[in-house]
């Protein structure tokens, strides 16, 4: 196998339903536009609150695909 070059970024899906489904939305929307996407990490996750009760999920996820500079 050749050597390769992975580029990173960092993405924030929401979801009003789960973590899972923000972590989901993240990949499927950047498949849209990225190719070759290898790993998702999930780096944090978090809810947005409106008058005491969770309306947002929110999942930071992790991308990397190979560089074609």
């Amino acid at each position: 196998m050749p050597d390769s070059v992975y580029k990173v970024i960092t993405l924030v899906g929401t979801s009003p339903k789960s973590w899972e489904e923000a972590a989901k939305l993240v990949v499927e929307t950047a498949s849209k536009t990225l190719r070759g996407l290898r790993i998702a990490e999930v780096e944090e996750m978090d809810m947005q609150i409106d008058k005491g009760k969770v309306v947002n999920y929110r999942a930071k996820v992790r991308l990397s695909f190979k560089y074609e500079g």
